[in-house]
């Protein structure tokens, strides 16, 4: 590298600082003139979350890279990089794993990384996070500079810390909290993507969850209501008390007002002692009402008198409990059509929804689908005692191909299973998920029976085989359908528009169900 291209790429990286770029522009710029001062064929920008490295920015780097978090205590290297204030470069024979094997773009099969450095970028004496440098072939970093590569990381550190104070700024004036990818709760999940769909959602999320309006989120099954309300109660200042979940698909019908209102000793059968429902436990917090259109319209309107006034009554009880709650459901139907059909009261919709949330599917969210497969491949990588995971480019374009009919969860699914597939045909230090793996073909279409004559002249063998190719396609949908709604018999018969007792008498028939 000639002095003068070094100071080229300096001067771009100081002047980067006085332009309206957001902090992923600054990042990636940065790695840009990273990777072209310096020899290398991949390079990372992560930050340090909790115990986890998270990437900001990759350069030669597998897309779904992004959407992975490596945990430092599973990666000796990244810890080895992190804890040491001066650059670190491995032997192309340490026996150390490198959590990049695999995820460099243009490696030739599954090529581990041969020549490997980094160093920790320091914040006020803090270590901050990251930068990595990975190449495929021994040597090349010997060309390296350490005196260039020291200079470079200063400017990075510079870079990165006035990144970060203009984003503060903007935050202040804006007076709105800025949604991180970190863990919301050991039961919680990050929102992982980069999409411009994904980023209207944040703004919409930042928007309403500082005011005490009810929330109406949407969206198809499997796109994440559940966390989008989980970052509504996060984001709001009702975030000290509790977020109470029901799901009003799975409470059986002649006790949903027990649930929802509590009740009192002795109010029915079965009720031996006093017991306090959601709305009360839910006091001063967050109520989030999952499935809200399986309300039976004998408790809506009590729902809607808890949500005018606050007042709520245990069942046998003659007393009044006033409660704070703030009001959070999800639906996956089309409630304005239940309300014309009757189903569904048109004042408590009116009062569900004051402020709609739609949350975007899977298919119009593009890239997305690769940063949340590297996100769910991370974590069961881990789980699995793997070295390393990935996806090869024809299972990549089959990923960003599919419809994703059941989303999110539906992605989840289709990759817990790749990987045990992948694992069981993989046995090097590699992993790699193929399109042999992954299950998201196309459902398939019912069997075409072809008759032969002599079954055309006897009515009953066509009769008995067409109720056995019947009852076989039924079994196959209702079986993918309970899959896509994790077993939930309730979501699928509604997937399926058939009655839910209708549907149990169904899946008894079908030698499904007990």
């Amino acid at each position: 590298m000639t002095t003068t291209a070094f100071t080229r790429a300096m001067v771009e990286i100081v002047a980067d600082l006085s332009r309206p770029l957001t902090a992923s522009q600054r990042y990636q710029r940065l790695l840009q003139a990273f990777k072209s001062t310096f020899p290398c064929d991949a390079t990372g920008l992560l930050q340090l979350q909790g115990q986890g490295l998270t990437p900001l920015a990759v350069e030669g780097l597998s897309d779904d890279t992004l959407g992975r978090c490596f945990d430092v205590t599973q990666h000796p290297r990244l810890a080895k990089i992190l804890h040491s204030r001066e650059p670190v470069r491995f032997a192309t024979d340490c026996d150390l794993p490198d959590p990049y094997d695999g995820l460099v773009e243009d490696a030739p099969g599954t090529l581990p990384v041969h020549d490997c450095m980094g160093a920790a970028l320091y914040i006020d004496e803090q270590p901050w996070g990251v930068i990595t440098l990975d190449a495929m072939e021994p040597g090349t970093f010997d060309r390296i500079d350490p005196l260039e590569l020291r200079a470079f990381i200063h400017v990075a550190e510079a870079s990165v810390k006035v990144a970060g104070q203009i984003e503060q700024l903007e935050s202040r004036i804006q007076q709105e909290h800025q949604i991180t990818r970190a863990v919301l709760s050991d039961q919680q999940q990050s929102m992982v993507g980069n999409s411009a769909s994904l980023r209207q959602l944040q703004q919409e999320i930042e928007t309403v969850a500082q005011s005490d309006l009810s929330v109406l989120v949407c969206g198809e099954t499997g796109v994440g209501k559940e966390l989008v309300a989980r970052q509504i109660h996060h984001l709001s200042a009702r975030n000290e008390a509790p977020l109470i979940y029901v799901n009003c698909a799975a409470l059986p019908e002649n006790l949903v007002e027990s649930e929802m209102f509590g009740h009192v000793k002795g109010a029915f059968s079965g009720a031996h002692q006093a017991r306090a429902g959601k709305f009360e436990l839910a006091d001063g917090g967050t109520l989030f009402l999952d499935e809200v259109g399986e309300i039976p319209l004998v408790l809506q309107a009590k729902l809607l008198r808890a949500l005018q006034s606050g007042e709520i009554q245990r069942v046998g009880s003659d007393r009044y409990l006033q409660v704070d709650v703030r009001i959070v459901a999800a639906t996956n139907r089309d409630l304005q059509q239940e309300v014309s059909a009757g189903r569904f009261r048109a004042d408590l919709y009116h009062r569900l929804s004051v402020y709609p949330i739609d949350v975007p599917p899977l298919r119009q969210r593009g890239k997305d689908v690769l940063l949340l497969a590297g996100h769910f491949m991370e974590a069961n990588r881990r789980r699995l005692g793997l070295q390393s995971v990935r996806l090869d480019q024809a299972a990549k374009k089959a990923l960003q191909a599919y419809g994703w009919p059941g989303n999110i969860r539906e992605l989840e699914h289709s990759i817990n299973r790749a990987l045990l597939k992948a694992r069981r045909d993989n046995h090097g230090r590699i992993t790699t998920i193929g399109c042999q793996h992954l299950d998201i073909t196309p459902a398939e279409t019912a069997p075409i029976v072809i008759l032969q004559d002599s079954e055309r002249d006897n009515p009953s063998t066509v009769e008995v085989d067409l109720k056995s190719a019947t009852d076989d396609f039924q079994r196959r949908i209702i079986n993918q359908t309970l899959e896509r709604h994790d077993g939930n018999q309730a979501q699928a018969a509604r997937a399926l528009g058939v009655d839910r007792s209708n549907f149990y008498r169904l899946l008894k028939r079908l030698g499904l169900r007990d």
